[in-house]
């Protein structure tokens, strides 16, 4: 078995830029109400940034970045994992985002008969869900917006065909909103701390794309803004103790760490 060796905790806030929608369900929506409606917290009825949309965002950004070969279906998209244990070794991507288990060829067995088959499809990052801050919650319910925590926008969709405008109303969470967001990077082997550059430098090209629909009309920009980046060694959930910040209030852009991940990494001790 692999060995848990610790946890870098990563949060922050994500600041909307633009107007956001990260669409949600529209059942239940009454007759006449928008056509697209944001994914909301059943609870508190806040919009906010579903973990899986912010951690797919980060894997096709960087699967871009890398050329990779989308080679596997997973429900109705296509994503890049590695088919052999060689090529996975090496990949940052599958390396931060894993694999699944009927993707990758295994080794064969050593002379005990036993396989090591968790190291590939062992998960490295995790993404919580990012909910809305209370604070930006007061400004937006103290705001006249259309609905609430939300305004609504109108587009126009043009027939190239018969020139007919067809408008479509689609609900947005408002420029200056905040989320707070909270990623986890798991380390099992001392080779793992390298890939966890890759993270950030996804971040920065995700500042410079979108998150949720109608990217190409100025939706979805977003900037990191990160507030804690520590080292917790497995001794620290037994203990306590042992926790490492890596970072201070001079380094909290996703380019801050990026540039300077050689001095962070040098601070954890494995």
């Amino acid at each position: 078995m692999t060995k848990l060796l610790g946890k870098i905790i990563i949060d922050g806030k994500i600041r909307a830029l633009t107007g956001l929608h990260v669409g949600g369900s529209s059942t239940g929506m009454e007759i006449g109400g928008v056509d697209s409606v944001v994914v909301r917290d059943s609870m508190t009825r806040r919009p906010y940034i579903p973990g899986s949309s912010l951690k797919g965002s980060l894997r096709s950004l960087m699967e871009k970045s890398e050329d990779k070969p989308f080679n596997n279906r997973v429900a109705n998209s296509w994503i890049h994992m590695c088919k052999d244990l060689k090529d996975f070794e090496k990949c940052n991507v599958c390396r931060i985002f894993g694999v699944t288990a009927d993707s990758i060829k295994l080794p064969e067995p050593n002379e005990t008969g036993e396989i090591n088959m968790s190291m590939p499809t062992l998960t490295r990052l995790m993404v919580r869900d990012a909910l809305m801050t209370d604070d930006t919650a007061t400004l937006l319910e103290k705001a006249e917006t259309d609905l609430l925590y939300t305004d609504v926008k109108t587009e126009v969709v043009i027939d190239r065909i018969t020139s007919q405008a067809t408008p479509r109303q689609i609900e947005r969470v408002p420029a200056g909103s905040e989320f707070d967001f909270s990623m986890i990077f798991n380390v099992f082997v001392k080779e793992d701390l390298g890939f966890l550059k890759y993270v950030f430098q996804a971040m920065t090209l995700l500042e410079d794309d979108s998150i949720g629909g109608q990217g190409s009309r100025g939706y979805g920009r977003i900037r990191f803004e990160f507030r804690n980046l520590a080292w917790r060694p497995t001794k620290y959930y037994a203990s306590g103790q042992g926790e490492i910040p890596l970072i201070d209030e001079s380094m909290n852009t996703a380019v801050q760490i990026r540039d300077g991940f050689e001095s962070i990494q040098e601070k954890i001790e494995v």
